[in-house]
């Protein structure tokens, strides 16, 4: 299921300057402001399109030319270097009171194909082909796929001692958040976690569903070019972080919308008043269990409680709250039957708190906010043993993997 690997990393001492956040949390803009007076930054691979005119296409061919040379450009000047041999590596995430420690791994393809290493979210064409096209550029994945596992003792044993040992890189980005890992070289651990998680019945992509099916799109483009493929290819492998479920963590994902699709504040309280216990309070709703929610609507935060009868039993997928949610409210109520395409929805991560859902609203931007409790791992391991399919942004994960601090190379 996964592997050690000659890992790409920074050279001793050089990793503050090349870590950076996921490729996909950041605009352009924003990249490009992050990277500014940084040359080393992985956002000059990740992002390429910053060092290219403001406005360039970030699909143009020029911008995956450009990701190219900024990587053999870091490579040809010992920024990054491969170690010689294959290690797996642990990760461990800091931010606030909360740690986490993964294992960077090459997990398989072919495990992903056969649903083994398993999904819950659909992906979308067009950010596929962009991150097949970088993989495919690059002839490396270097944006890690966030998996989690129902935790081992016995890894959980091997972690505590690796976390006892001196670290190879230790450093705190600027958001706050602590990364550090170390470099498992021990024949007998590499051992123990590959026959470990050989034995396990599945993993689950937590993020980086558009990743993991970008490399599978990699893998057999790969292997229809290679008459001599046998299995054991580096591009049968895609790059990921692998956390026990008991460490993870998942924030709300909550909802704003422009408008109440023709109801007056009145109207629409009034409907709601159908389906739900409505009642108008003085602070800032933030849910403590399933079935509950926060609305912000003209500057007054009310709580919703739905009667327990109406959350449909045994279905995974309907018994989520933001299946709920839609099911009662976005798509009735407000006229939302396709959030992925609609644009008068939004979604605002619960790292943002409630303050970022008021400012939504205050500024006229959007009508209404939704706060939510949040998706639990194991909801999202149900699903995912179904062979179901969340809605979309239905999971908000914390802290986020850093870009640069790992990578894989397919050859």
């Amino acid at each position: 299921m996964i592997r050690p690997f000659r890992g790409l990393r920074p050279a001793p001492g050089r990793a503050e300057e090349v870590a950076a956040p996921p490729y996909d949390v950041l605009n352009s803009e924003e990249a490009r402001q992050r990277a500014a007076g940084r040359p080393w930054s992985f956002l000059h691979i990740s992002k390429p399109e910053i060092d290219l005119p403001p406005g360039t296409n970030p699909y143009d061919d020029a911008v995956y030319a450009k990701g190219l040379e900024n990587f053999q450009q870091m490579v040809a000047n010992g920024v990054l270097q491969q170690d010689a041999a294959e290690h797996y590596y642990l990760y461990r995430l800091v931010m606030g009171a909360h740690q986490q420690f993964g294992l960077v791994a090459a997990a398989s393809v072919t495990d992903y194909d056969s649903n083994r290493i398993r999904k819950h979210e659909y992906t979308r064409p067009d950010k596929e082909d962009d991150r097949v096209r970088q993989i495919d550029t690059l002839n490396a994945q270097t944006g890690p796929v966030f998996l989690t596992y129902r935790h081992h003792p016995q890894i959980d044993n091997l972690v505590a001692t690796v976390a006892a040992t001196p670290p190879e890189l230790d450093l705190v980005a600027d958001d706050g958040v602590q990364h550090t890992l170390w470099v498992i070289a021990a024949e007998e651990d590499i051992a123990t976690i590959t026959t470990t998680f050989a034995a396990m019945d599945h993993l689950y992509i937590a993020d980086g569903h558009h990743r993991s099916a970008s490399a599978s799109r990699v893998a057999k483009q790969r292997q229809a070019k290679n008459p001599q493929h046998h299995g054991s290819e580096p591009y049968n492998r895609f790059l990921a972080v692998l956390f026990p479920d008991s460490q993870v963590q998942i924030f709300d994902y909550n909802r704003v919308v422009t408008d109440l699709n023709g109801l007056s504040r009145d109207e629409f309280l009034a409907q709601l008043q159908h389906r739900f216990t409505v009642t108008a309070v003085a602070a800032a709703v933030k849910p403590e269990q399933s079935g509950c929610f926060g609305m912000y609507l003209e500057g007054q935060w009310y709580r919703l409680e739905l009667d327990p009868k109406r959350i449909p039993a045994g279905d995974p997928v309907a018994a989520l709250d933001v299946s709920i949610l839609a099911r009662e409210v976005i798509e009735p109520l407000l006229g939302i039957d396709d959030p992925r395409r609609d644009k008068r929805i939004d979604f605002v991560g619960g790292i943002r708190g409630m303050a970022g859902l008021e400012k939504r609203v205050d500024s006229g931007e959007m009508a209404v906010a939704f706060s939510l409790y949040p998706t639990s791992l194991q909801q999202l391991m149900a699903v995912a043993d179904a062979d179901r399919v969340m809605p979309p942004k239905s999971t908000w994960f914390e802290p986020k993997l850093a870009d640069g601090l790992v990578s894989l190379l397919l050859d």
